[in-house]
């Protein structure tokens, strides 16, 4: 069960990484789940887990990570289709 809900928030996280930065319009909810899950793993690894959580994900580290591992994508995908 906790698997599932690590997905469930991984795919919120992602969603909403994707929305602050307005770059994660064409993300599926697929790319939002490992954006989130990727995201979170990111956050937590440079700014620590502190305030809130949900399945073991800290949710403002979570985001940041998130909204960077969204911006980086859409930078790298921008650079391959030019």
């Amino acid at each position: 069960m906790h698997t599932i809900w690590m997905l469930i928030i991984g795919a919120v996280i992602g969603a909403i990484g994707g929305a602050i930065t307005s770059k994660g319009a064409s993300m599926g909810w697929i790319a939002n789940i490992a954006a989130g899950l990727v995201g979170s793993w990111l956050g937590e690894s440079l700014l620590g887990s502190w305030g809130p959580s949900l399945a073991g994900m800290a949710l403002i580290p979570s985001v940041l990570g998130a909204m960077i591992v969204v911006i980086v994508v859409s930078w790298l995908v921008a650079r391959t289709t030019n």
